[in-house]
């Protein structure tokens, strides 16, 4: 039995769905540190444990043992108190997927400051806005050409930023203006206590912020304490199927809250260890060679992978190592599910949640696959779908997915039912957090429908549901029937205004190799959707582009697009 994994869950083997959504139960210490009490444990329980196992583009690889990271974590806590960081201080970390990230994560969590992980691809108007607005007080960054150029112009608008440090490869030197993080973590003792007394850490604690991906508007601060290692623990188990001792990979950025769904918490808390692709830039085929020197158990990614794998020749490769893959991030379609499994025999099964909790719903392990389904509610939650009234939606009714027993009030400091891994409210916008989460409910703004069966249905985001003619229309059923034909790499299928409808059905389209834009191909894809969904489904209007817009995220941003469309209207 996984001796740390125990500790918090009562019990840990299920015999069904059912079983398990009415009998999981996960206990929450008012101590908890998931750097000491998983990590450091680890490294004392099992010093030979792997912990991470890294590739990057040019085929290097590294591994660390949880014992060298415990050692290195020590080192880096060391590093930043020399640095004047203390517990409560804001500490922004651009590390893409350098070993660095886990070190600093660990690091950050053992002397109680507040990481807020940042992609590479933020530019310095990004920047600026998150460093002003959540008080960073030490930035530390890949040694990145532009990123650093993106820095550099936004460094004198920084109000409390005044710190920068770049993780190097030890081989450069580093300008006066940086401090060499990789200098500071080597030259530090090794010999770090756990804070106690006065000073000891608590589960209440922040821990860490994500700014929300910002698909409309500027982007959130999604605050977690350190109950959010606890929460993933549905997301690594009964979900990802992580196994003790093998390797688990979700492909993700630093930058991203995906990462503490897929690569550090609940997958370190049930023994499995990090498989870490790090890559300058995404291709199939560096994705299908890093799978193969990985060779994990267990593996995770968005959609965009996945639609992009398909795409390729993968009659050479034997994926038998694979035991169990997942997708989550974005609806992944039933034509893309059919696919993959055709040419690799992997059954991808969805989850779904937000950067503000885990997994939420999912096709958990003793469940059949429905293809395009997020499958059944994950246990704690209280989930519901909640009409505009509040009131529960029956079957086949479009609803808010809803947290029931959200408990926690932002509010007033009472706890109420605390659920691990539930975000603690949008810091500083009291506003936004309140229009979201109240009466012991929190709404996501997310839309479904659920079958006889219980099964969720992803329709889209409120605000992306299409209203033509008296008709509700989910962009995902449209993307879904375009991502069936063979010219479709990519789709967002939008609302664009109309005089005499209201609003109408744009499909947005990105086509794969060796197809072109063609009135031809218009008809052919309108006449395509017509044909597997109902006639009044099909897009009017019928665009082709190099790429569609998205966050830093990866998700696509169809508001971007609506903003482009609201100029002008279909005739």
């Amino acid at each position: 039995m996984n001796e740390i994994l125990s500790r918090y869950c009562p019990r840990i083997d299920f015999d069904s769905y059912e079983d398990f959504y009415k009998n999981y139960s996960c206990t929450v210490p008012d101590d908890f540190n998931f750097a000491y009490d998983v990590v450091d444990e680890w490294a004392r329980i099992q010093p030979d444990k792997l912990a991470l196992l890294w590739t990057n583009d040019s085929g290097a690889m590294k591994s660390f043992t949880f014992t060298e990271m415990k050692r290195l974590s020590d080192k880096a806590a060391n590093a930043l108190l020399a640095l004047n960081i203390k517990k409560g201080d804001v500490v922004m970390l651009i590390l893409k997927q350098r070993p660095e990230v886990w070190i600093m994560m660990t690091a950050l969590m053992k002397i109680g400051a507040v990481c807020i992980p940042g992609t590479y691809q933020l530019t310095a108007k990004d920047l600026e806005y998150r460093c002003n607005i959540a008080e960073v007080k030490l930035l530390i960054s890949v040694d990145d050409a532009d990123l650093l150029a993106n820095i550099h112009t936004a460094r004198p608008k920084f109000a409390t930023c005044k710190q920068i440090a770049l993780v190097t490869d030890g081989a450069k030197n580093i300008s006066a203006e940086f401090i060499d993080m990789t200098a500071e973590i080597e030259k530090a003792p090794a010999d770090f206590s756990r804070p106690a007394g006065e000073a000891a850490l608590k589960t209440a604690d922040t821990m860490l912020i994500y700014f929300s991906s910002g698909t409309t508007g500027m982007p959130k601060m999604v605050l977690h304490n350190h109950s959010l290692p606890l929460g993933h623990i549905v997301t690594a188990k009964y979900w990802q199927c992580v196994e003790d001792d093998k390797v688990h990979l979700t492909q993700t950025d630093s930058g991203w809250a995906k990462f503490a769904w897929g690569k550090i918490y609940g997958q370190w808390i049930c023994g499995a260890a990090i498989g870490a692709y790090d890559t300058e830039k995404f291709t199939p085929q560096g994705m299908l060679d890093a799978l193969y020197r990985i060779k994990p158990t267990t593996f995770c990614a968005p959609a965009t992978i996945f639609r992009y794998l398909i795409k390729e020749d993968l009659s050479g490769y034997d994926f038998s190592f694979i035991k169990h893959t997942s997708v989550a991030g974005e609806p992944l379609s039933p034509e893309v599910f059919h696919q993959i499994k055709e040419k690799t025999g992997l059954e991808i099964r969805e989850g779904f949640g937000q950067s503000e909790t885990s997994v939420m719903a999912a096709t958990f392990k003793w469940l059949p696959v429905k293809p395009g389904s997020m499958g059944k509610p994950a246990p704690l939650f209280g989930l519901n779908l909640l009409d505009e009234d509040g009131k529960p939606c029956d079957d086949g009714i479009v609803g808010n997915i809803s947290i029931t027993k959200a408990g926690y009030n932002i509010f007033s400091g009472k706890e109420g039912e605390n659920i691990p891994v539930l975000f603690r409210g949008y810091w500083k916008d009291e506003e936004i957090t309140r229009a979201c989460w109240y009466d012991g409910t929190y709404r996501t703004g997310d839309m479904a429908w659920h079958d006889d069966e219980g099964y969720y249905w992803f329709v889209g985001r409120n605000d992306d549901v299409i209203k033509c003619s008296g008709y509700r229309i989910g962009p995902f059923e449209v993307e879904s029937a375009l991502m069936e034909h063979p010219s479709v790499l990519e789709c967002a299928v939008t609302a664009a205004p109309d005089t005499m409808r209201g609003q109408v059905v744009k499909a947005t389209i990105v086509l794969a190799k060796g197809f072109s834009p063609s009135e031809e191909l218009k008809k052919e894809l309108q006449n395509h959707v017509k044909r597997v969904t109902a006639p009044y489904k099909y897009p009017r209007i019928v665009e082709f582009i190099d790429e569609l817009p998205k966050t830093i995220s990866g998700k696509i941003q169809r508001n971007m697009i609506r903003k482009k469309d609201a100029g002008g209207q279909t005739k």
